[in-house]
């Protein structure tokens, strides 16, 4: 009788593994972790990295974008890894690895108010982005037309999303995936090639923006902040990993980490010709949206908006989803309750509305991000893989591994203290004048 309640109970479990979006499908191919992680990793944010940059000046500027990226890179071939570092086990999860490396309870409380931070918030960010994005299309196709508040396209935005939300997995997405990663890689395109095509301008400004020293200070800090969050994808990097078949002769981080480097040189194509053409042209008149200097042709800087709401829409799922299977398997294993489909439903609809809710009444929540996000992206991006690496493969002291560990870990740390610096001074000026639901 108990190896039969033995043998319902793992098919039980079993069962719910197969039904949770994680873990209910393993047969991706390697090309889709690489869209799924350009993604994940190229944001609508790429748009102000020139603005970023002016902040920054040349040096500084270019020595963090090429270390964010070198680290990041570094950081993710870790994860990578570490998914099946225990023979017979794969960590499907951010917060799986940090409880075999911390323990149950500890690695728990470690990573995952960090991942939802993260998750979530990118997700918020995202619907305001979507939500001006078609709001300039508007402004720009009809200029005539009666202005339409913002929180109506948000509205606009999420309905998208209130259909979307209901995909089951990763893999069930994929095609909306690679329309997200190539519209990235397209509206990108548009940005440089086209500031190229308008050549530099008179009287170019390459000086730091700011027009005293602590004004200066404060935008360079901003600025650190959003050059070096702008590589944060490790959040869903060992999800997105738990989608492709293992076996012991076929580890899941071959294809995997081939999937990874396609997907960095995309990154490194879409980033760094936008960040150094835009600055090179525009100099400090650079606006926080590149396509704002453009300006014209219309129908060019129309179609790079469609491909920005079309690239975010595909962005808000990839972060939803592990969002979906914490919530899920907390509901099914903890509280119990019956895999549905109405329980999904019901979750699902739920989260979509709250970051509604929320982009509606904060559309200044990228500088919330920017504070709030300080305290978790740098961590789960910058030193928090390396900690695990630490602690899991223990690298002789003084030696290579352990010493590139320990200087990734400072400089992570450093971004977290200093990067919400400037996210905060940003909350505190857009927040004066601003009432709700304008």
């Amino acid at each position: 009788m108990p190896n039969e309640n033995n043998k319902r109970s793992v098919e039980d479990e079993k069962a719910i593994e197969d039904w949770l979006p994680i873990t209910g499908s393993r047969n991706a191919k390697w090309w889709y972790s690489t869209f799924h992680n350009v993604t994940a990793m190229v944001g609508a944010g790429v748009l102000s990295l020139p603005y970023a940059m002016s902040a920054l000046g040349w040096g500084p500027g270019v020595a963090v974008m090429i270390l964010s990226w070198a680290i990041t890179l570094f950081t993710l071939w870790q994860m990578v890894e570490m998914h099946e570092m225990v023979p017979g086990r794969r960590f499907d999860r951010y917060h799986e690895l940090g409880q075999h490396a911390f323990g149950e309870k500890l690695g728990l409380w470690i990573v995952v108010p960090q991942q939802l931070i993260v998750d979530v918030g990118t997700d918020v960010v995202y619907m305001v982005t979507g939500g001006k994005s078609l709001q300039k299309i508007q402004e720009l196709v009809c200029p005539r037309c009666q202005p339409i508040r913002l929180t109506f396209y948000i509205m606009i935005f999420a309905s998208v999303h209130f259909v979307l939300a209901h995909l089951p997995n990763f893999n069930s997405m994929s095609a909306i995936s690679l329309a997200a990663a190539v519209m990235s890689l397209s509206y990108s395109t548009i940005a440089w090639a086209a500031s190229l095509g308008k050549g530099v301008v008179e009287n170019v400004d390459y000086s730091m923006r700011g027009t005293n020293t602590m004004d200066k200070t404060f935008n360079f800090f901003s600025a650190l902040g959003d050059v070096a969050f702008s590589f944060a994808g490790h959040n869903v990097v060992l999800e997105i990993q738990a989608t492709i078949p293992s076996t012991p002769e076929k580890p899941s981080k071959g294809p995997m980490w081939k999937g990874v480097i396609f997907a960095y040189i995309v990154v490194a194509a879409c980033y760094f010709p936008v960040a150094w053409v835009g600055y090179y042209v525009f100099g400090q008149a650079v606006e926080d949206n590149i396509l704002l200097n453009l300006g014209k042709p219309t129908w060019l800087i129309v179609t790079a908006n469609v491909f920005v709401v079309i690239h975010v829409i595909g962005s808000y799922q990839i972060y939803a989803i592990p969002v979906f299977d914490m919530v899920e398997t907390f509901l099914v294993k903890k509280m119990h309750l019956k895999p549905t489909r109405i329980l999904r439903f019901a979750t699902r609809n739920l989260y979509v509305a709250f970051t509604m809710f929320i982009g509606m009444s904060f559309p200044f929540f990228g500088g919330l991000l920017g504070f709030f996000g300080g305290f978790a992206l740098a961590p789960t991006t910058y030193y928090l893989p390396c900690i695990i690496w630490l602690i899991i493969c223990k690298p002789k002291r003084f030696s290579f591994s352990w010493f590139i560990n320990w200087l990734f870990i400072v400089i992570g740390v450093l971004l977290m203290i200093l990067a919400p610096i400037g996210g905060l001074r940003m909350i505190i000026l857009t927040s004066r004048n601003y009432s709700f639901y304008s």
